[in-house]
């Protein structure tokens, strides 16, 4: 079978807290050759669409206390875990 177009969807939901979420995704889609690597070009289209969600969700979040918070506490966790493994 050859593979003509690759399409790929990456799609996130973010908690802001008192009951409200926001969904953040993108879909990319690629002609590819018929000499081309087709996962190749499905990882690569799965790595932009990741980073464009990630640069459209960055302001949503940072304006979110619920997730401030929330990243503050893993950073406090992650440092703890690595002082009682030292």
């Amino acid at each position: 079978m050859e593979i003509k177009t690759i399409s790929v969807t990456y799609q996130r939901k973010f908690n802001l807290g008192d009951y409200e979420s926001v969904e953040v995704g993108c879909s990319l889609w690629g002609q590819i050759d018929p000499e081309e690597d087709a996962e190749g070009a499905t990882q690569f289209l799965f790595e932009q669409a990741k980073e464009s969600v990630k640069k459209a969700a960055m302001p949503l979040l940072k304006a979110s206390q619920y997730q401030m918070n929330k990243y503050k506490q893993s950073a406090k966790q992650i440092n703890n875990d690595n002082l009682e493994n030292f």
